[in-house]
This record gives structure tokens, sequence and C-alpha cells, in this order.
């Protein structure tokens, strides 16, 4: 039986945590970013480090704005959909860390399996 205390623990929202709208999957995955900037498109190559319904974080080597609007090509599948970068990006030695959000949630884009939403591990 848990305690009242892991039970309080389990709803408590950590700072900088999201609640996740789907379920979200780490996976590295090649994908290319097309970003209209100044009258000219841009082709930046990525890859994902997450991934769930609603989008994805990605890494790349140039820093993209929050709310830059683009399409990201799920390169496996050469599936294109249009998203925005929902807050700037964090760099790290591998690159620029950049969340991205689909304008509306693909299901399937990913072509993955996700886990069930009540999901938990057994370290939780």
């Amino acid at each position: 039986m848990h305690s009242k205390r892991q039970a309080d623990r389990s709803l408590t929202v950590l700072p900088g945590e999201e609640r996740r709208r789907s379920q979200r999957v780490m996976v590295r995955a090649p994908v290319t970013l097309f970003v209209s900037m100044t009258n000219q498109e841009l082709t930046l190559r990525a890859h994902t480090v997450a991934v769930n319904d609603h989008g994805a974080t990605v890494v790349c080597s140039r820093s993209l704005a929050a709310d830059t609007k683009l399409q990201i090509q799920n390169d496996r599948t050469r599936q294109r959909v249009p998203c925005r970068v929902t807050r700037n990006p964090r760099e790290t030695p591998e690159g620029y860390v950049i969340p991205v959000e689909f304008e509306t949630p693909a299901p399937g884009f990913w072509h993955i399996s996700f886990p069930p939403t009540d999901w938990k591990s057994l370290d939780d």
C-alpha cells in the first residue's frame, strides 16, 4: 500500500515538468526541417530525441527562435507536416535542442508504437 507521501508525490508536477497531451517516446530518428526565412527556404538536417503525436524535440546545428513556423519531414517516410518552435532552443554540445509542435496532432507520423497512456516504469 502506498503511503500518503508517495501518493502526493505522484500528483505533484515538478518545476519545468509539463503534463503531456500524448505519450512521449525517447527515440533518435533522422528529420529534415524546412524553414522559410527572408524569402529563402533553409533546409536543415536534424534528429529527434523525443517524439509524440503532437510534435517532437529535435537537435539541429542551427538555432530557431520561438514561434518560427516550419515543416518537419520524417526522413524514413518522407512525410512532412507543418509545425512551429514552441520555445527558444537550448544550446548543448551536440547542437540546439528545439521543441516543435505540429499545427494539428499527427498520430502515426512517426510510425512507431507508443506505450499505453497508463504505462509506468517499475522505477516510479
